[in-house]
């Protein structure tokens, strides 16, 4: 099996394989790095490899496909309209995540059944009154694809729906193939405490961290090995991926994998504001403005204050910029909020959940008491656990919170060893 090393770095506990203290000589603000392509040759997802080389799997077969529009092949073509042409194998039902099929519906909104317009299948909702396909959804297929792009977060429900898809093709006894896809975040990077055993939710589905470094492929292993689901299991591997790459190294467009996902940099982001706009009552992510998930904001913030306070942590791959913003929708919508834009200088140097740990922190600094989070049992489902508001409040930096979970890190480090399917 291949390996990766876990390095646990004192100063900053969070697992990678490249040394803390190459990271933090970058400078302030580095280029962007450019997009390349791997020395091996193009990355192809696993849409390309089915096609090209395995379509043997579905040679014959009834299946169904679990889908949305980030689910292309290298061309941009959606699979669903590849997978209903396949000579020889009939796609029979299509299974819509969060956000629906074509990625029309707001996030939290139930998905309605329906039939897709473009290729006239019917379209079972796995966000609605289930978020398991039921046995009268599977009992005429012969196999279930999976093919949705993950951006490498355990809150983020994709991957509660390829645990859930599992579930149910054990209990039917019906195989499930995993289209794999490139985590953007990279596959050496772990950061966050494992989810607590009571706080299992769609939002926080498997036993891994908060970034977890792993890809749907590798993840759908680990369940059968950690969580004992009996599936039969195949995934088609990205061809030409290695461990060290983010999504700019893959020469990969990005596709809108949720309304709020529209480009690389807030799949980037996403952990950073998006762990801290998920538990807090009074504190925008940026959700409702052009730019969601690039900011926090609130009507109470001194925007120079937070902005200066954050730079004196020096993070890797980040800058913070002083602004106003005045969201279109949602809870804040028309409201004036400041606060600060995260620039990202460096994805590949960028900690995510270090970024909001700290913010959280440097909030409490400039603003004491005045975050009002959610209770106990919302801050557990994103965080996997719910004491990091009382460390907050206590006064505790962002690296002493993190090595309260460093040791948890170390263990899963290990465990997950004999899922992993790239160098």
């Amino acid at each position: 099996m291949l390996e990766l090393l876990a390095v646990l770095a004192l100063s900053c506990p969070a697992f990678t394989t490249q040394p803390v203290a190459q990271a933090a000589a970058q400078p302030a603000s580095p280029p962007r790095p450019q997009r390349a392509q791997s020395s091996t040759g193009p990355v192809r997802c696993g849409i390309d490899v089915l096609l090209s080389e395995r379509i043997d799997l579905l040679k014959g077969k009834r299946f169904g496909l679990i889908t949305n529009p980030a689910g292309v092949d290298g061309a941009l073509r959606p699979t669903a309209d590849l997978l209903a042409r396949v000579p020889g194998a009939k796609l029979v039902r299509l299974f819509a995540p969060e956000h629906g099929i074509r990625g029309d519906v707001p996030a939290g909104e139930q998905v309605a059944d329906a039939k897709d317009a473009a290729t006239g299948i019917p379209v079972a909702s796995l966000y609605g009154k289930t978020r398991r396909p039921t046995p009268e959804m599977l009992a005429d297929l012969d196999v279930l694809v999976f093919d949705l792009q993950d951006v490498g977060s355990r809150t983020y429900t994709f991957v509660s729906t390829l645990g859930e898809a599992m579930i149910a093709c054990a209990a039917a006894k019906k195989p499930l193939i995993v289209l794999d896809r490139p985590n953007p975040l990279g596959l050496e990077r772990m950061e966050g405490p494992i989810r607590a055993e009571r706080y299992q939710n769609f939002i926080c589905w498997g036993p891994v961290p908060v970034v977890h470094g792993m890809t749907a492929g590798e993840l759908a292993r680990l369940y059968v090995g950690e969580m004992k689901i009996e599936c039969d299991l195949s995934v088609v591997p990205v061809a030409g991926l290695t461990r060290a790459m983010i999504w700019d190294d893959t020469g990969l467009e990005w596709t809108m994998t949720s309304p709020h996902i529209p480009r690389e940099v807030q799949a980037y982001l996403y952990v950073a504001t998006g762990m801290i706009g998920g538990i807090t009552k009074n504190v925008s992510d940026g959700v409702g403005t052009t730019m969601p998930f690039e900011l926090i904001a609130a009507e109470w913030i001194d925007a120079e204050r937070l902005a200066k306070a954050l730079s004196a942590e020096n993070l890797p791959g980040i800058r913070f910029r002083p602004l106003a913003v005045q969201p279109f929708y949602g809870k804040f919508a028309k409201k004036v909020l400041r606060g600060v834009q995260l620039v990202l200088d460096d994805p590949r140097a960028h900690r995510p959940l270090r970024t909001a740990l700290a913010m959280m922190t440097a909030l409490e600094k400039v603003h004491p008491g005045l975050a009002e989070y959610e209770d106990e049992r919302a801050i557990g489902i994103h965080w996997g656990r719910a004491d990091i508001i009382e460390m907050v409040r206590a006064g505790k930096s962002a690296a002493e919170i993190e090595a309260t979970w460093a040791g948890e890190l170390r263990s899963f480090a290990e465990r997950r060893k004999p899922y992993l399917l790239y160098k």
